[in-house]
């Protein structure tokens, strides 16, 4: 199969707040090969990513996606890999490349497993998809009683488990945090699983984050997540060093593979968590996958958007047995919900199953899509370089 089309859509609220809520607006992907469409999300700046892949060629190593994509063979998995590697080669100064193409491989392995009748997970070399623990992933509200409601709130709708992030903590005082972690624990009850994510708000502060552990400890969080910059690996590895109980996690700023590499081998997280729409898709999160199995770390997919995402993120680790939790989006926005026309539900005993359907097995909405989309040109040179197409 030829590659033919690749098309991006721009999704959008009708207002964006600066609020650490991903679901706020999308990049859909939509990629036609040998009379099969695919369908992939990119997890970044929708503009900007759309100009990464359309963008007049710099140099050598910065050409835009599209020169590197369009026309291409696709008809395998090891064609998919073979074009990951072109494009770190080919644009390797366009530091969007990574994004952009994230939405785009997801694409691929959606439209190659439909190719070959086959879940992506299969085409990925797992037997079998076991089913995960969802936790409902959720900011800290701005009050720690709005905090408990919402807690309280993903206990009544049969989640065993329940990450706090964003919002207040970290932000103000320990005694702050403290109601905000008491909070979420009476919310969630005391047999539940609490996680905490402190979005980078210590940056490289070892002693602050290491303050917290206590009252961590204290209301039995199993993480902190990103309590440094991304690339901290050094404020990593000393928390890591300083806590007993409560594990650290990380990796959503992982992208590529041997950036969640040295997070595990220098930043020793005991959770990596890995986004499909930033680290350059699927094939890279299922080499990450295969490394932390092998270093004893456990595998945690990271999804804050649509389900078309979700269902993506599961495929590298699908077949760990022994790596369970899987973050699900608990109140994302309209847009992220609406642009999906199936989804993917916890069952009676509180798990969620990959789609055993050929591809990705998420179908995107286009009645869903359309009072989002944004309509976007870019020009330069008199030229235009990109028009929002046609759903």
């Amino acid at each position: 199969m030829k590659i033919e089309s690749v098309d991006f859509f721009y999704l959008s609220m009708p207002e964006v707040t600066d609020a650490g809520d991903g679901s706020q607006d999308a990049l859909v992907v939509r990629v036609e090969a040998g009379g099969q469409v695919g369908w992939g999300e990119c997890e970044a700046s929708p503009l900007v990513s759309i100009a990464a892949y359309v963008t007049p060629m710099s140099h050598g190593a910065c050409k835009p996606l599209n020169a590197v994509v369009l026309g291409k063979t696709i008809d395998g998995p090891s064609d998919i890999e073979r074009l990951a590697g072109d494009i770190e080669m080919e644009c390797m100064d366009l530091l969007q490349a990574a994004h952009t193409w994230s939405g785009i491989e997801m694409a691929l392995w959606d439209l190659l497993g439909k190719k070959r009748g086959e879940p992506v997970y299969r085409l990925l070399g797992y037997k079998e998809a076991f089913p995960k623990i969802p936790y409902a992933s959720q900011l800290f509200g701005d009050t720690p009683q709005e905090t408990l409601e919402g807690c309280r709130s993903a206990r009544k709708s049969g989640f065993r488990a329940v990450k706090c992030g964003w919002g207040p903590f970290g932000r103000a005082g320990l005694k702050e945090d403290r109601d905000q972690l008491m909070a979420a624990r009476e919310g969630l009850g005391d047999d539940g699983m609490l996680l905490i994510d402190a979005g980078q708000i210590w940056r490289e502060d070892v002693d602050q984050a290491a303050a917290r552990l206590p009252m961590l400890e204290e209301f039995n969080a199993t993480w902190l997540e990103e309590p440094f910059y991304g690339g901290a690996y050094d404020a990593y590895a000393q928390l890591a060093a300083r806590s007993k109980k409560v594990k650290t996690a990380g990796g959503e700023a992982s992208h590529n593979y041997s950036m969640a590499r040295q997070l595990i081998d220098y930043g020793k997280v005991a959770f990596v968590q890995i986004d499909c729409g930033r680290i350059g898709g699927i094939g890279p999160a299922k080499r990450v996958a295969d490394y932390a199995a092998g270093k004893g770390v456990t595998y945690v997919n990271h999804t804050f958007t649509s389900h078309l995402a979700l269902c993506a993120s599961l495929q590298p680790y699908a077949g760990l047995k022994n790596d369970v939790i899987c973050e699900y989006p608990f109140t994302p926005k309209s847009v992220a919900w609406d642009m999906c026309a199936n989804h993917i539900a916890p069952d009676a005993n509180g798990e969620v199953h990959v789609p055993e359907r050929p591809g990705l097995g998420i179908d995107a909405s286009l009645d869903g899509m359309k009072p989002y989309l944004v309509d976007v040109e870019i020009a330069a040179k008199g030229k235009v370089l990109y028009r929002t197409p046609k759903l």
